[in-house]
Protein backbone atom coordinates (compact mmCIF):
# COMPACT_ATOMS: atom_id res chain seq x y z
CA UNK A 1 0.00 0.00 0.00
CA UNK A 2 1.22 3.47 -1.31
CA UNK A 3 1.87 6.08 1.51
CA UNK A 4 -1.06 7.76 -0.09
CA UNK A 5 -2.77 4.99 0.71
CA UNK A 6 -1.89 4.90 4.58
CA UNK A 7 -2.46 8.47 5.16
CA UNK A 8 -5.93 8.84 3.92
CA UNK A 9 -6.46 5.29 5.72
CA UNK A 10 -5.52 7.02 8.97
CA UNK A 11 -7.19 10.05 8.57
CA UNK A 12 -10.86 8.32 7.75
CA UNK A 13 -11.58 8.20 11.34
CA UNK A 14 -11.56 11.89 11.56
CA UNK A 15 -13.09 12.76 7.85
CA UNK A 16 -15.87 10.76 9.34
CA UNK A 17 -16.38 12.45 12.63
CA UNK A 18 -16.21 16.16 11.08
CA UNK A 19 -17.96 14.90 7.66
CA UNK A 20 -20.17 11.68 8.58
CA UNK A 21 -21.16 9.63 5.91
CA UNK A 22 -24.27 10.68 3.96
CA UNK A 23 -25.89 9.37 0.87
CA UNK A 24 -25.44 12.06 -1.75
CA UNK A 25 -29.17 11.88 -2.79
CA UNK A 26 -31.12 11.37 0.20
CA UNK A 27 -28.99 12.07 3.09
CA UNK A 28 -29.10 9.13 4.91
CA UNK A 29 -26.30 8.12 6.95
CA UNK A 30 -23.62 5.47 5.63
CA UNK A 31 -21.13 3.25 6.99
CA UNK A 32 -18.50 4.82 4.62
CA UNK A 33 -17.99 7.97 2.35
CA UNK A 34 -18.57 7.77 -1.08
CA UNK A 35 -21.54 5.20 -1.98
CA UNK A 36 -25.54 5.49 -1.69
CA UNK A 37 -27.75 3.69 0.64
CA UNK A 38 -29.24 0.75 -0.21
CA UNK A 39 -32.56 2.23 -1.24
CA UNK A 40 -31.05 4.79 -3.19
CA UNK A 41 -28.70 2.41 -5.41
CA UNK A 42 -31.67 0.48 -6.05
CA UNK A 43 -33.25 3.22 -7.72
CA UNK A 44 -29.98 3.75 -10.37
CA UNK A 45 -31.41 1.86 -13.80
CA UNK A 46 -28.29 -0.17 -14.91
CA UNK A 47 -27.80 -1.14 -18.66
CA UNK A 48 -28.73 -4.99 -19.40
CA UNK A 49 -29.50 -7.44 -21.91
CA UNK A 50 -30.30 -8.06 -24.52
CA UNK A 51 -28.94 -5.07 -26.28
CA UNK A 52 -27.95 -3.82 -29.79
CA UNK A 53 -24.91 -4.86 -30.99
CA UNK A 54 -23.31 -1.79 -32.11
CA UNK A 55 -24.64 0.93 -29.88
CA UNK A 56 -25.49 -1.24 -26.51
CA UNK A 57 -29.29 0.00 -25.85
CA UNK A 58 -31.41 -1.94 -24.15
CA UNK A 59 -34.35 -3.30 -26.49
CA UNK A 60 -36.42 -5.71 -27.36
CA UNK A 61 -34.63 -8.34 -29.57
CA UNK A 62 -37.72 -9.94 -30.62
CA UNK A 63 -38.96 -6.25 -32.04
CA UNK A 64 -36.11 -6.05 -34.69
CA UNK A 65 -35.64 -9.48 -36.30
CA UNK A 66 -32.82 -11.55 -36.91
CA UNK A 67 -31.15 -8.38 -36.25
CA UNK A 68 -29.26 -7.67 -33.34
CA UNK A 69 -28.92 -4.01 -33.97
CA UNK A 70 -31.63 -1.87 -33.02
CA UNK A 71 -33.64 0.08 -35.92
CA UNK A 72 -31.79 3.66 -34.95
CA UNK A 73 -28.22 1.57 -35.94
CA UNK A 74 -29.86 -0.10 -38.70
CA UNK A 75 -31.21 3.13 -40.54
CA UNK A 76 -28.36 5.16 -39.29
CA UNK A 77 -25.22 2.98 -38.74
CA UNK A 78 -23.02 5.01 -36.17
CA UNK A 79 -18.94 5.93 -36.32
CA UNK A 80 -18.61 5.05 -33.00
CA UNK A 81 -17.64 1.45 -31.95
CA UNK A 82 -20.02 1.28 -29.09
CA UNK A 83 -21.78 2.52 -26.10
CA UNK A 84 -20.65 1.72 -22.45
CA UNK A 85 -22.85 3.30 -19.87
CA UNK A 86 -22.77 2.90 -16.24
CA UNK A 87 -26.78 3.63 -15.67
CA UNK A 88 -29.87 5.16 -17.72
CA UNK A 89 -30.84 7.78 -17.34
CA UNK A 90 -33.49 8.23 -15.07
CA UNK A 91 -34.61 10.17 -11.56
CA UNK A 92 -31.46 8.98 -9.50
CA UNK A 93 -28.59 9.17 -12.33
CA UNK A 94 -30.05 12.55 -12.57
CA UNK A 95 -29.89 13.99 -9.27
CA UNK A 96 -26.51 12.59 -9.24
CA UNK A 97 -25.08 14.22 -12.37
CA UNK A 98 -26.61 17.25 -11.39
CA UNK A 99 -25.04 17.32 -7.73
CA UNK A 100 -22.10 16.48 -9.19
CA UNK A 101 -21.95 18.90 -12.39
CA UNK A 102 -23.89 21.66 -10.86
CA UNK A 103 -23.78 21.54 -7.37
CA UNK A 104 -19.79 21.58 -7.84
CA UNK A 105 -19.65 18.09 -5.36
CA UNK A 106 -16.83 16.82 -7.51
CA UNK A 107 -16.35 14.15 -4.82
CA UNK A 108 -18.85 12.22 -6.61
CA UNK A 109 -16.40 11.61 -9.23
CA UNK A 110 -15.02 8.72 -8.08
CA UNK A 111 -18.73 6.85 -6.94
CA UNK A 112 -19.76 7.97 -11.04
CA UNK A 113 -16.23 6.68 -12.09
CA UNK A 114 -16.53 3.46 -10.26
CA UNK A 115 -19.83 2.25 -12.08
CA UNK A 116 -18.64 3.44 -14.99
CA UNK A 117 -15.67 1.64 -14.79
CA UNK A 118 -17.33 -1.43 -14.03
CA UNK A 119 -18.71 -1.52 -17.90
CA UNK A 120 -15.23 -1.35 -19.03
CA UNK A 121 -12.51 -4.15 -19.57
CA UNK A 122 -8.86 -3.39 -18.29
CA UNK A 123 -6.37 -2.39 -20.68
CA UNK A 124 -4.01 -5.24 -20.99
CA UNK A 125 -1.10 -3.08 -21.25
CA UNK A 126 0.39 0.21 -21.21
CA UNK A 127 1.42 0.32 -24.94
CA UNK A 128 -2.08 -1.27 -25.40
CA UNK A 129 -3.74 1.05 -23.31
CA UNK A 130 -7.08 3.22 -24.89
CA UNK A 131 -6.84 7.26 -24.91
CA UNK A 132 -9.24 8.19 -22.20
CA UNK A 133 -10.17 11.69 -23.65
CA UNK A 134 -12.98 13.73 -22.08
CA UNK A 135 -15.80 16.00 -24.26
CA UNK A 136 -13.99 19.35 -23.67
CA UNK A 137 -15.47 22.37 -22.21
CA UNK A 138 -15.05 25.59 -23.76
CA UNK A 139 -12.35 27.81 -21.81
CA UNK A 140 -14.85 30.30 -20.66
CA UNK A 141 -17.55 27.38 -20.01
CA UNK A 142 -14.60 25.52 -17.68
CA UNK A 143 -13.68 29.25 -16.06
CA UNK A 144 -17.50 29.80 -14.77
CA UNK A 145 -17.61 26.13 -13.65
CA UNK A 146 -14.33 25.29 -12.33
CA UNK A 147 -14.12 21.83 -13.96
CA UNK A 148 -14.50 19.71 -16.71
CA UNK A 149 -16.89 17.23 -15.41
CA UNK A 150 -15.76 14.15 -17.98
CA UNK A 151 -12.41 15.26 -17.13
CA UNK A 152 -12.81 14.17 -14.06
CA UNK A 153 -14.73 10.66 -14.67
CA UNK A 154 -11.77 10.39 -17.43
CA UNK A 155 -9.20 10.44 -14.41
CA UNK A 156 -11.04 7.88 -12.48
CA UNK A 157 -10.90 5.41 -15.47
CA UNK A 158 -7.35 5.88 -15.57
CA UNK A 159 -7.11 4.87 -11.58
CA UNK A 160 -8.99 1.75 -12.15
CA UNK A 161 -6.81 0.77 -15.43
CA UNK A 162 -9.30 1.40 -18.21
CA UNK A 163 -6.58 3.50 -20.02
CA UNK A 164 -4.45 6.55 -20.48
CA UNK A 165 -5.91 10.00 -20.05
CA UNK A 166 -5.28 12.19 -22.63
CA UNK A 167 -7.07 15.45 -21.30
CA UNK A 168 -6.93 17.68 -23.92
CA UNK A 169 -6.77 15.67 -26.80
CA UNK A 170 -10.29 17.72 -28.14
CA UNK A 171 -10.94 21.31 -27.91
CA UNK A 172 -14.07 23.01 -27.94
CA UNK A 173 -12.56 26.10 -30.05
CA UNK A 174 -16.12 27.63 -30.47
CA UNK A 175 -18.43 28.98 -27.33
CA UNK A 176 -21.95 26.85 -27.71
CA UNK A 177 -24.91 27.67 -25.68
CA UNK A 178 -26.52 25.42 -23.73
CA UNK A 179 -27.60 22.57 -25.94
CA UNK A 180 -30.61 21.27 -23.64
CA UNK A 181 -33.79 22.13 -24.89
CA UNK A 182 -32.93 21.90 -28.17
CA UNK A 183 -33.43 18.93 -30.93
CA UNK A 184 -31.22 16.62 -32.91
CA UNK A 185 -30.98 18.78 -35.63
CA UNK A 186 -30.69 22.21 -33.77
CA UNK A 187 -28.02 20.62 -31.63
CA UNK A 188 -25.64 19.70 -34.48
CA UNK A 189 -26.18 22.95 -35.80
CA UNK A 190 -24.61 24.64 -32.73
CA UNK A 191 -21.96 22.41 -32.57
CA UNK A 192 -20.80 22.58 -36.49
CA UNK A 193 -16.86 22.90 -36.25
CA UNK A 194 -17.32 23.59 -32.31
CA UNK A 195 -15.40 20.76 -31.77
CA UNK A 196 -11.53 19.97 -33.47
CA UNK A 197 -8.92 18.11 -32.54
CA UNK A 198 -6.01 19.60 -30.10
CA UNK A 199 -2.90 20.04 -33.05
CA UNK A 200 -0.50 19.23 -30.84
CA UNK A 201 -1.83 16.37 -29.78
CA UNK A 202 -2.67 15.00 -32.98
CA UNK A 203 0.21 12.37 -33.57
CA UNK A 204 -0.84 10.94 -29.85
CA UNK A 205 -4.05 9.74 -31.33
CA UNK A 206 -3.06 8.66 -34.83
CA UNK A 207 -3.72 5.27 -35.01
CA UNK A 208 -4.67 4.89 -30.99
CA UNK A 209 -7.97 2.84 -29.66
CA UNK A 210 -10.13 6.18 -27.93
CA UNK A 211 -12.91 5.93 -25.21
CA UNK A 212 -14.44 9.10 -25.45
CA UNK A 213 -15.80 10.25 -21.55
CA UNK A 214 -18.73 12.18 -21.09
CA UNK A 215 -21.22 12.49 -18.17
CA UNK A 216 -24.50 11.86 -19.87
CA UNK A 217 -25.40 11.52 -23.09
CA UNK A 218 -28.52 12.55 -24.57
CA UNK A 219 -29.24 13.16 -28.71
CA UNK A 220 -25.63 12.35 -29.52
CA UNK A 221 -24.97 15.04 -31.04
CA UNK A 222 -22.21 16.34 -29.18
CA UNK A 223 -20.29 12.99 -28.95
CA UNK A 224 -20.79 12.54 -32.86
CA UNK A 225 -19.14 15.69 -33.43
CA UNK A 226 -16.02 14.65 -31.45
CA UNK A 227 -16.19 11.09 -32.55
CA UNK A 228 -15.95 12.65 -36.28
CA UNK A 229 -12.83 14.39 -35.02
CA UNK A 230 -11.07 11.76 -33.23
CA UNK A 231 -11.45 9.27 -36.61
CA UNK A 232 -10.44 12.47 -38.79
CA UNK A 233 -7.30 12.85 -36.51
CA UNK A 234 -6.51 8.81 -37.24
CA UNK A 235 -7.81 7.08 -34.64
CA UNK A 236 -8.33 3.43 -34.88
CA UNK A 237 -11.47 3.65 -33.18
CA UNK A 238 -13.73 5.43 -30.66
CA UNK A 239 -16.01 3.81 -27.83
CA UNK A 240 -17.91 6.36 -26.31
CA UNK A 241 -18.28 5.67 -22.24
CA UNK A 242 -20.78 7.86 -19.90
CA UNK A 243 -22.27 7.31 -16.91
CA UNK A 244 -25.67 8.23 -17.85
CA UNK A 245 -27.64 7.88 -21.01
CA UNK A 246 -31.03 8.74 -21.55
CA UNK A 247 -33.29 5.70 -23.66
CA UNK A 248 -36.10 5.61 -25.25
CA UNK A 249 -39.33 4.83 -23.48
CA UNK A 250 -37.67 5.52 -19.85
CA UNK A 251 -40.08 7.17 -17.77
CA UNK A 252 -38.70 9.75 -15.70
CA UNK A 253 -41.43 10.06 -12.64
CA UNK A 254 -39.90 13.45 -11.68
CA UNK A 255 -40.23 15.16 -15.03
CA UNK A 256 -43.43 13.03 -15.37
CA UNK A 257 -43.11 12.57 -18.70
CA UNK A 258 -41.97 9.56 -20.95
CA UNK A 259 -38.66 10.44 -23.03
CA UNK A 260 -38.28 9.38 -26.56
CA UNK A 261 -34.87 10.94 -26.94
CA UNK A 262 -33.46 8.68 -30.33
CA UNK A 263 -35.54 9.56 -33.34
CA UNK A 264 -34.64 8.66 -36.57
CA UNK A 265 -37.43 10.58 -38.28
CA UNK A 266 -35.89 13.72 -39.49
CA UNK A 267 -38.59 15.45 -41.65
CA UNK A 268 -40.55 17.72 -39.16
CA UNK A 269 -39.55 21.37 -39.34
CA UNK A 270 -37.84 21.96 -36.27
CA UNK A 271 -36.47 18.15 -35.82
CA UNK A 272 -37.40 18.38 -32.26
CA UNK A 273 -36.49 15.27 -30.68
CA UNK A 274 -38.98 14.29 -27.53
CA UNK A 275 -37.35 14.03 -24.58
CA UNK A 276 -34.17 16.03 -24.99
CA UNK A 277 -36.18 19.13 -24.28
CA UNK A 278 -36.22 18.44 -20.49
CA UNK A 279 -33.17 16.45 -19.45
CA UNK A 280 -31.59 18.31 -17.00
CA UNK A 281 -27.78 18.26 -16.65
CA UNK A 282 -27.37 17.40 -20.50
CA UNK A 283 -24.98 20.59 -22.25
Amino acid sequence: MKWGAYLTEGLRPVIDLVYPPRCPLCGDALADQGGLCGECWGELSIPGEPSCSSCGRPYDLGKSGDDTRCFVCVANPPKHSGIAAATIYNDASRRLVLTYKHGRKIALASLLGRLLASRLPDANSEEDAALLIPVPLHRWRLWQRGFNQSGLLAQELEKRGKGQVLIDGLLRCKRTQSLGGMGAKARRKVLSGAITINSSRAHQISGREVILVDDVLTSGATSDACVEALLGAGASSVQIACFARVVENEFDPSLQRVSKTFSIDETGPENITPGVITTPGAT
